[in-house]
């Protein structure tokens, strides 16, 4: 006979994967949010519920790599450029949405729980305190640049960590009487050696291994390890093991980009167990059955709730105001500042284990954590359609405009080693909302068995790749006269914009820089043409350096260049320094603010071809030069362009280098 709750490993998991299954059909349904939908299936099957399910070993370990994964993921997906730019925003509203739950929290609590400070302080606490419980909804609406998102995440980690600092306080002056300064010194201390330790050894070891090992599923668990590392470290430093998860995602943002495989394998695993446990096991901790006890439980539950809810509230109506959002804005912040859970849940653990929460508190506390978590997801859930709509039409305007950013690529492959590498330089040109698929194309002249099988093998490695990262594929092989021929014929019959190609390996000493074969190519087609030689993944690239001729705003292809530029330095995360003249530059940055290109750049001015070597030399090893060419005739086109593959040649035989040779005559 069956008895409960399960002990039996595979029924538990497979109930546990019905409920992930088929909570959110059902709660959707119901018109509430997947996160709420998964917390009251929690509540259900729980101890207090049906008791079903016992939240046993697995709940907590998988429950807390859950919320760990929820701030790693909240981290790696925002835009650094967007970060950067509202870090100050992010940190006043963080202050914000501390300071006034916290001090309403104070009087609040002393006066309608008649508390002692000790109890008020811990309490208002857990008000101030937030959890990103409805991050989920602003990835599936892909929101995670949104400027209300950015601020409320980066105020996240501001109102937690000052939280849990009062927390700690509050702990200590339990135990031993006394307010200690020293010890919150030391602690401060050890957040700065952390915070240099893990900013420093994470990115050389992670692009290290990157360049070694190219399996995205090994990279995929050395991710997670160095996740866990980091929030170990920060727990063993006497921070919160969250702080330490999200700090591992801003260190790794760049090293992730959006559309690479890896990004989707961490969404996906997310997604699909560690979240939806973290959620299921958040409803296991809520008894209902308390509220029903007596009037002592809601009537503490109300003033809680009312408090936390009123003073989130108020916290994201004074930032509205004071960086003058919109009022759309100010929703998504409140509803993702408004739910509680890990923090929130670690202070009534602890504030009941040492007597500072009598029982009603702690059960009004849990109840209150339930009724935020459904505020904020309802809440940003709403917010969201009306951004995302909003955003939509913005969109559709801009895809009727035709933008440049929007590419009909062709990858020509030949060798397996270097086809992934191309197409991944071909998704991390496009624009994100481009749904054309990449053909990739194999062109052979003869019948020999073994470069046939290399070359249908790159192929493979190629389509691989761009379906690894969600981009549709057209797989073509293709027997022609000769490589130009077959490379030109298919840019007409797929009516493709450009064509992405590697760069010739010199082979004899009067072999040419580029290779007959490219010459060919260039001299044949108007089309845009870019040849690259990347000796290490070009997800690991520290930044760009983009060499412009003169007066190469006048040709037919500027604009498309300079919007695959942008998009290649956005999914990479990296800055981006233009070798440039100056009358070019005005030209560059208007057509990147008007495109809404998001990245850091920096601009160098060159008057000569003498200036170019000089600045040519901040490109390193560890960079990526693209060099933006001219064919003869063309506006652009100089003596000084002759010279560069020769000088390319020499100087930078062991650099990763792109060549972009923009279309011609509209084409």
């Amino acid at each position: 006979m069956q008895t409960l709750p399960l002990t039996q490993p595979v029924e538990i998991f497979l109930l546990v994967l019905l409920l992930i299954l088929g909570a959110p059909l059902i709660f959707a349904r119901l018109k509430i949010p997947n996160i709420v939908g998964l917390i009251l299936s929690g509540v259900i099957v729980g101890p207090f519920g049906f008791n079903l399910l016992d939240r046993d070993a697995s709940f907590t370990i998988f429950g807390q790599v859950g919320i760990l994964y929820l701030m790693f993921v909240a981290a790696i997906e925002i835009d650094m450029y967007h970060l950067k730019k509202n870090l100050r925003r992010g940190v006043i509203f963080g202050l914000i949405t501390f300071l006034i739950p916290m001090t309403v929290g104070l009087f609040v609590t002393r006066y309608a729980f008649s508390s002692g400070w000790g109890t008020a302080v811990l309490i208002s606490s857990m008000y101030a305190s937030h959890t990103l419980i409805s991050y989920p909804i602003i990835s599936r609406f892909g929101l995670a640049n949104n400027r209300g998102a950015v601020i409320a995440v980066c105020g996240t980690i501001v109102t937690v960590l000052l939280s849990l600092l009062a927390l700690a306080e509050v702990v200590t002056v339990r135990q031993t009487g006394t307010f200690s300064l020293v010890k919150m010194l030391m602690m401060f201390l050890y957040m700065g050696v952390y915070a240099t330790l893990v900013g420093y050894l994470f990115p050389k070891v992670t692009r290290w291994f990157f360049r070694k090992i190219n399996d995205s599923v090994a990279q995929f668990i050395f991710i997670l390890a160095l996740v866990c590392l980091s929030s170990l470290c920060a727990k063993l430093m006497g921070l919160e093991a969250i702080l330490g998860a999200f700090y591992a995602g801003l260190v790794l943002n760049r090293f992730i980009p959006n559309r690479s495989a890896l990004m989707r394998n961490i969404e996906f695993v997310g997604n699909a167990i560690f979240i939806p446990y973290f959620l299921i096991g958040v409803g296991m901790l809520i008894n209902v059955h308390v509220v029903f006890h007596g009037w002592g439980v809601p009537y503490v539950a109300g003033v809680m709730i009312a408090t936390a809810i009123g003073t989130k509230w108020l916290s994201a109506f004074t930032a509205q105001r004071i960086f003058r959002l919109d009022e759309n804005e100010r929703v998504l912040m409140f509803g993702l500042s408004s739910g509680k859970a890990a923090a929130t849940i670690a202070a009534t653990m602890i504030g009941y284990e040492y007597g500072l929460l009598n029982e009603d508190q702690m059960n009004g506390a849990v109840i209150m954590i339930l009724l935020c978590c459904v505020v904020a997801s309802v809440v940003t859930e709403r917010s969201a359609k009306r951004i995302r709509l909003q955003l939509t039409e913005e969109e559709l305007q801009s895809d009727a405009a035709k933008s440049p950013g929007f590419a009909r690529q062709i990858v020509a492959v030949a060798n397996p080693l270097t086809s992934e590498g191309l197409m991944k330089l071909a998704v991390f040109m496009r624009n994100p909302r481009n749904r054309e698929p990449i053909t990739a194309l194999y062109v052979r002249n003869n019948d020999d068995r073994r470069a046939v099988a290399m070359g249908q093998s790159a192929m493979n490695n190629a389509a691989k790749a761009a379906l690894s990262m969600g981009i549709p594929v057209d797989e073509v092989e293709r027997y022609d006269l000769n490589i130009v021929a077959g490379v030109t014929n298919t840019l007409r019959e797929k009516k493709a914009t450009d064509i992405i190609i590697g760069l010739h390996r010199k082979s004899t000493i009067i072999d040419s820089f580029y290779g007959f074969m490219t010459e060919g190519l260039i001299k044949a087609t108007d089309r845009m043409i870019i040849l690259t030689r990347c000796f290490i993944p070009v997800d690991t690239v520290r930044k760009l350096v983009v060499v412009v001729p003169h007066n190469a705003q006048y040709e037919t292809g500027f604009h498309s260049w300079v919007a695959r530029i942008g998009n290649l330095a956005m999914q990479l995360g990296c800055r981006v320094v233009f070798i440039t003249y100056p009358e070019t530059e005005a030209y560059l940055e208007a057509f990147i603010t008007e495109e809404g290109l998001t990245f850091s750049r920096d601009y160098r001015h060159m008057e000569s071809w003498d200036d170019f070597i000089i600045l040519s030399s901040q490109a390193g090893e560890e960079d990526l030069l693209v060099v933006i060419g001219a064919r003869k005739g063309s506006l652009s086109y100089s003596s000084d362009l002759e010279m560069m593959p020769g000088y390319l040649g020499k100087y930078f035989v062991r650099h990763n280098i792109v060549m972009i040779y923009p279309s011609q005559f509209g084409k």
